[in-house]
């Protein structure tokens, strides 16, 4: 390739901060790659001996603008850039920073990746991995998590220091039996070094926590007890109680939408937001309440029970570590109702009052009477669904079949009918749309 080649490839490329170097002498040393580029700026980090050759490396500055400047220079000077005194080619490189190129865990750092054998999660506390840890410096921040290597958790520290006096003295060891449930006969810590430097926590929870920022939010499930394993009288560990439900829908014969699983769902309380997706090949969604205990009593009435008679569009409900949904948009498959309609709406769309030629068909909940059940307080409108099955919320095994569309169903069971919002059969439905009144 000619020099003009190279010059133009140079310009050519995505500026970074990492530079890959071509034509190296054989096994240069990552002293030869610094005083090449230290005229230019702070080197942070090197890989030398890349390649089948082993004659390619990559160095990675401190600030980009130093990188620009030695790629600037070498390709407008009439001295190429050398090492031993043989030509070397230098252009940007496709990624941003150099991984440590040592594989394994060897190389110090702040931050220490923790496996714990011998126990799952729950079993060990965030609170007592602190206490263990912390006995060797300040803990700013810790991450767990699940892998196919087992329980595991990411522990920040000030600095290389600390961290590696906390794996000198805790790594192959176990601890201590007093700080474990009783089922837990004894578990092992396997330390090696992590990559990350820093952590970045959202909140605080059960599964992470950041000592460094007492004004970051607080999930739910942070709060001592509530997301910890709990063991029934049979002995067997009961699944952790929240406010968002994950539903599984088997059998879907018939369309689900958001605004099936609202009517299903909000006779047990307010449903705050919904969101669906596919998931190994079916239906599941995720139903959000205000608090544990109304989900608990929507979990334990619709678990098994089919949306439609027939058995079509059976629930298996189970709790979700969600605690607070972030939907984005309203459609069929996702709504927030928390927040008022226009909201949702396009700004084209917006109108503040309805015109002459609009009439809008929906009265406002307050137009219908208020009924009672378990404790709460809704309004009911009619049962009728243009286009589907009536369906039934919960409280009887034997739903409305399928094209019948009296008003037995749901109300000569004591429970809440509704209306959704939904298009009538034929007409378009787009995410992004407002939401159908009829005309």
């Amino acid at each position: 390739m000619s020099s003009s080649g190279q010059t133009q490839f140079r310009y050519t490329q995505t500026p970074s901060k990492v530079l890959h170097l071509r034509n190296l002498p054989w096994e240069c040393i990552d002293e030869e790659l610094v005083e090449l580029c230290k005229p230019f700026g702070k080197i942070v980090n090197t890989k030398c001996n890349v390649g089948a050759n082993r004659n390619q490396a990559f160095v990675e500055f401190v600030d980009l603008n130093q990188a620009i400047s030695m790629v600037s220079y070498y390709a407008s000077s009439s001295d190429p850039a050398q090492v031993r005194g043989k030509t070397v080619y230098i252009q940007y490189s496709n990624r941003q920073e150099i991984v440590n190129n040592k594989s394994s865990g060897d190389i110090a750092g702040n931050v220490l990746l923790v496996t714990i054998e011998g126990v799952e999660a729950g079993d060990v506390s965030i609170d007592t991995i602190h206490l263990v840890f912390s006995a060797f410096g300040y803990v700013h921040k810790i991450a767990t998590f699940e892998k196919a290597a087992g329980f595991q958790a990411l522990i920040q520290f000030t600095d290389a220091v600390t961290a590696s006096s906390a794996r000198d003295a805790l790594d192959g060891r176990s601890i201590p039996k007093y700080l474990l449930p009783e089922h837990v006969e004894s578990c092992h810590l396997r330390i090696s070094y992590s990559a990350h430097t820093d952590l970045n926590i959202k909140f605080q929870s059960h599964r992470s926590r950041d000592y460094t920022n007492p004004y970051l939010p607080v999930n739910p499930s942070a709060i001592e007890g509530t997301m910890q394993p709990v063991v029934g009288p049979d002995g067997k560990r009961k699944e952790p109680e929240s406010n968002v439900l994950l539903a599984s829908i088997e059998n879907l014969q018939y369309a689900v939408t958001v605004d099936v699983l609202h009517t299903v769902f909000s006779a047990f309380g307010t449903v705050q937001k919904i969101a669906i997706f596919d998931k190994n090949g079916g239906m599941q969604a995720l139903v959000q309440y205000p608090d544990v205990t109304t989900a608990a009593a929507a979990k334990e009435a619709l678990e098994g029970h089919c949306i439609y008679d027939g058995g079509y569009c059976k629930l298996h409900l189970s709790y979700s570590r969600h605690t607070d949904l972030n939907v984005k948009v309203h459609n069929d498959r996702s709504r927030d109702f928390t927040l008022p309609e226009p909201a949702f709406l396009p700004m084209q769309q917006v109108s503040t009052a309805p015109t002459s030629s609009t009439s809008w068909q929906n009265p406002p909940q307050s137009a219908y009477p208020a009924q009672h059940h378990d404790g709460h307080t809704y309004s009911s409108p009619p049962t009728t669904f243009p286009g589907h099955p009536a369906y039934s919320t919960a409280g009887s095994s034997s739903f409305l079949p399928p094209g019948h569309q009296g008003s037995s169903g749901m109300a000569s069971q004591g429970m809440p009918s509704y209306q959704p919002n939904v298009r009538p059969p034929g007409s378009a439905s787009y995410a992004g749309q407002p939401p159908y009144y009829g005309q």
